[in-house]
């Protein structure tokens, strides 16, 4: 990979990562569910004058746009108001590689190796490890809405690869045609039009550039620049450096937010991401090894 793409595909994950201290930001300002309204709202109105919708049907394209929407960052926001730390959560979140593997496998009937059961295992580990230092940062409640919006990120997962060979940047900006409703009902419901009138009236610069920064710089470059890393390297190489978003996400509010890092933090984090390590690289390796010995 040339040092240009790999420094494109470390922006993206640092941004990928930061974000979470961002949403963090903007939740000081503006309710849970209207933040969420926002951050689709932005990500499909002008992109969709730009791009055309993909050829996917459209009960895949609804079906994305309501589990990564409400699902994923709809628990995700509601959790990281007051349940969980931004840097836990930007850990936790990347479960999603273990809940598609074994939606797969009960789905698809996809055949799971040896060392990606192994990989499993380190994260429930990891994940152990979090639930017995629950306390004022992090509860137990936190922690279960975002392995509940990992699991709705993992059956997104499913209905990409459904759809097959699409422009993903095209998919995640029309699917946000079928989050804005639900998320919109869903403000209504739970942050109520009050509040939500004042958050907004509330916001100053600094919350709006945090609103944009989700929409523009995590959606529209995140996906559009890693679309573009995938259709010109192969997956092995662009995949892997996804591990690196919680090392983003968990170095940015221990600097910015001043999150502790006491030990038993950065054993779980070990644990995760050796466990996201092995998921990713093992059966990659464990190919290279067998073409090797049958050469």
């Amino acid at each position: 990979m040339p040092l240009r793409h790999f420094l494109l595909a470390l922006a993206v994950v640092a941004i990928w990562g930061s974000n979470f201290v961002v949403i963090k930001y903007a939740l000081h300002t503006l309710p849970p569910m209207t933040l969420a309204v926002l951050r689709f709202g932005f990500a499909l109105v002008p992109a969709c004058l730009f791009l055309r919708r993909p050829r996917v049907d459209w009960r895949n394209l609804a079906g994305y746009g309501v589990l990564i929407g409400v699902g994923q960052f709809g628990l995700l926001y509601l959790s990281m108001r007051s349940q969980i730390s931004p840097g836990l959560a930007s850990l936790v979140v990347q479960t999603q590689v273990f809940f598609t593997l074994l939606l797969a496998m009960r789905i698809r009937r996809e055949r799971v190796l040896g060392t990606q059961w192994l990989g499993l295992a380190l994260a429930a580990g990891g994940i152990a490890v979090i639930a017995a230092h629950v306390d004022g940062t992090t509860t137990a409640l936190g922690l279960a809405m975002v392995l509940a919006a990992a699991f709705c990120w993992a059956c997104a997962n499913l209905l990409t690869q459904q759809a097959g060979r699409i422009d993903m940047l095209a998919y995640v900006v029309w699917s946000s045609a079928f989050a804005v409703p639900p998320l919109l009902a869903l403000a209504l419901l739970l942050d109520g039009p009050q509040a939500m009138a004042a958050g907004v009236a509330a916001a100053d610069a600094g919350t709006w550039a945090a609103v944009l920064w989700q929409a523009l710089g995590n959606t529209l470059f995140g996906y559009g620049a890693w679309s573009w890393l995938l259709a010109r390297h192969p997956a092995g190489r662009v995949v892997p450096m996804a591990l690196l978003v919680p090392v983003f996400g968990m170095g940015s509010a221990a600097a910015l937010l001043g999150e502790p890092l006491p030990a038993w933090k950065l054993v779980a984090a070990a644990l995760v991401l050796a466990g996201l390590a092995i998921n990713l690289l093992g059966p990659r390796l464990l190919l290279a090894r067998l073409k090797s010995a049958q050469e």
